[in-house]
């Protein structure tokens, strides 16, 4: 197995703080996501390799083993419980200790479990696969629908559905599309986080929408009728006689689908502004004057 040097493939260094890795981690994935380069084979390449080093480096057990063992991190539990039962039974009493990147744990992890060149007996023990983590990006649009995308985990394409609703920071388990099993162990699991970036005009809390409109002051004085933009298109709204600045009126069933809950979504409250005219002309100025009259007898 090639030793990768998660912090060179990143751009960190090995003192890099977790704020640097993620940002690191985030920089290099807006500019290599499969979206914005689909014809691009390296990369896809490089998006794989960003998201495995910061799999291991933006968790502090992992990013531990790995500067620990290089790329035998994964085994290094397993090691740990090799060598403390040989050193029970006295037939290991060496301390081994150190920076293992170059690949001096994978020949004596290989002679513990009976590998090739190993001198001792294969153990049968089975091992379930490391999990592994990955971010996903994604708009809100692109969660207003359950959709499907294929992403690219060691090598192989994994079609997965994206349930409507998600929210920024929610995470899905895809069983057995971690790392491989020992000894005919399971497969680990992939955990998939997703960092959901709103650029609509809406705020979003849960399945319901906030947005704002815009009212001339005429018609919240007399009511009317105005039409207002929803997640998926206009909407009509019937404004009240005598509507205040401030108002908030909610619409029903026209904000965000509800998570994993098909047809079922939250509420439009919008905000209305109303809007004091400029530009007056005389007469119009003169009708105001009047109001002003009739409204102090």
């Amino acid at each position: 197995m090639e030793f990768k040097d998660y912090y060179q493939i990143l751009g960190v260094s090995k003192n890099a703080t977790d704020d640097e890795i993620k940002k690191a981690y985030r920089k290099l994935a807006r500019k290599l996501h499969p979206d914005l380069n689909p014809n691009d084979k390296e990369a896809h390449k490089k998006f794989q390799e960003i998201n495995e080093a910061n799999e291991v480096l933006s968790d502090p057990e992992k990013r531990k083993k790995y500067d620990q063992y290089g790329k035998d991190w994964q085994h290094a539990e397993q090691f740990e419980q090799a060598r403390r039962s040989q050193q029970q039974r006295g037939a290991y009493s060496e301390s081994f200790s150190g920076d293992f990147g170059s690949g001096d744990f994978s020949e004596f992890f290989n002679s513990m479990f009976g590998g090739r060149g190993g001198t001792h007996t294969r153990r049968e023990a089975k091992f379930r696969g490391e999990d592994y983590h990955a971010e996903l990006q994604l708009n809100l649009a692109d969660v207003y629908k359950t959709h499907q995308q294929v992403l690219t985990v060691n090598g192989k394409n994994i079609r997965i559905t994206i349930p409507a609703g998600v929210e920024d920071g929610q995470k899905i388990r895809i069983k057995g599309h971690g790392g491989p099993g020992i000894n005919g162990g399971p497969n680990g699991d992939l955990y998939i986080g997703f960092h959901i970036i709103n650029n609509s005009k809406f705020k979003r809390d849960g399945k319901d929408l906030y947005g704002n409109a815009d009212v001339d002051l005429y018609t919240a004085v007399l009511g009317g009728e105005i039409t207002v933009d929803t997640f998926d298109g206009k909407a009509k709204l019937s404004i009240k006689p005598e509507t205040q600045n401030g108002t908030r009126v909610r619409l029903k069933g026209k904000g965000f689908p509800a998570y994993k809950k098909e047809g079922e979504f939250g509420d439009l409250v919008i905000t209305l502004n109303v809007k004091i005219p400029t530009g007056l002309t005389e007469k119009q100025k003169e009708l105001f004057e009047q109001l002003v009259k009739l409204s102090s007898q």
